[in-house]
């Protein structure tokens, strides 16, 4: 514990000038997920990413943000937001196979719901961020910053 102590002191001092200071509020974590997401799936047909519930509730951005990374592993084209059930099992398949991401969220369940849980989406999300976050993908086409942010 002492060592990691230690690591924390060296890489940032006390009263070191112009040190970042993170910002690690839940809301900052989630408005940062929110528009990696929407970055990620922007140029998708019938894919609007606004929130982590009805944005999710026909499997088409989850569709989107595993085609993102992997666009060889099907034809998004091909894809029918009304064919809800196939959507969540294609991207939850995908992302397991392709990605390693564990398939948090039950395929029954996600046709169940109209608006689904946005705290179990946020969750699932999270787990694509957490693999995917490195991949050259992500870096060729970094998150957008919010209109405030820009100004």
């Amino acid at each position: 514990m002492n060592a990691f102590k230690q690591m924390d002191k060296s890489a940032n001092p006390a009263g070191a000038k112009g040190a970042p200071k993170m910002t690690r509020s839940p809301s900052a974590i989630k408005q940062m997920l929110l528009e990696w997401t929407k970055a990620m799936t922007s140029e998708y047909e019938n894919v609007e990413v606004t929130n982590f519930s009805s944005s999710w509730n026909n499997g088409m951005a989850f569709c989107a943000l595993i085609h993102h990374f992997y666009p060889d592993s099907f034809d998004f084209s091909k894809l029918d937001p009304k064919q809800r059930r196939a959507n969540f099992n294609l991207a939850f398949d995908k992302a397991e196979e392709l990605a390693d991401i564990a398939p948090l969220l039950d395929v029954e369940d996600m046709v169940k719901m109209k608006n689904p849980d946005w705290k179990c989406v946020f969750t699932y999300v999270q787990s694509f961020y957490r693999k995917l976050r490195d991949h050259e993908r992500n870096k060729a086409a970094p998150a957008k910053l919010p209109p405030t942010a820009e100004q």
